[in-house]
């Protein structure tokens, strides 16, 4: 899992008026969340209790994003602009971000659509810590690695014969199952799809 590491920022409130305009994006999935102000007090005190906060203009004062419904956004990272005059936090959200109950405050379709794997990874994580009755996940979690790696070859063969032997939709519909098996076999193993990610950036970036 990501970590967020202190780094030097130096953001010029002044060309705001002393705020500067705050963009909240997940962290895994990176779907923007909302847009906030922050003063230096209100940086300051993100970075010291790692629960995103703002500086309400309304209110007229520091406000931690869910204080009062618990819907937190726990930080992740933090970066200013090109100009030093805007911020991009990247949060981890423990509920709904939007106060009228929805993940974000800019509807329901903002998800860049890559970002729906980090999604269901952290589904099938949670799957595998709760082990629900009843779900497919916990079934093929509880059959121990050497089951779900079978399904995993098992989707793969039925992947390649749809690519040469079946339609776009046969084969979209067999690499979807195959990636699922294969979420599930990471973390079958503790393992988890942004590691794998990682992998693939620092393989482009050599």
């Amino acid at each position: 899992m990501l970590r967020f590491e202190e780094k030097a920022l130096n953001v010029d409130f002044a060309k705001g008026g002393g705020l500067a305009p705050a963009i909240v994006q997940h962290w895994l999935t990176g779907e923007v969340l909302m847009l906030g102000y922050m003063d230096a007090e209100a940086l300051a005190a993100t970075r010291a209790s790692g629960m995103v906060t703002f500086h309400s203009r309304s209110k007229g004062r520091l406000w931690m994003k869910g204080e009062g419904s618990g819907n937190v956004l726990r930080l992740k990272g933090l970066h200013a602009d090109c100009d030093a005059d805007a911020l991009l936090v990247l949060a981890e959200p423990a509920g709904p971000t939007c106060h009228r109950g929805t993940r974000s405050c800019f509807g329901g379709e903002v998800q860049p659509p890559a970002g729906f794997l980090a999604e269901l990874d952290a589904l099938v994580a949670r799957r595998a810590r709760e082990r629900p009755a009843g779900s497919y996940t916990t079934q093929l979690l509880d059959g121990g690695v050497r089951r779900v790696a079978q399904k995993v070859g098992e989707e793969g063969v039925e992947t390649a014969l749809a690519a040469v032997a079946q339609d776009d939709a046969a084969l979209l519909g067999e690499a979807a199952d195959l990636i699922y098996h294969l979420v599930v076999l990471l973390r079958s193993r503790g393992l988890g799809w942004d590691q794998v990610t990682r992998v693939l950036m620092e393989r482009h970036s050599g």
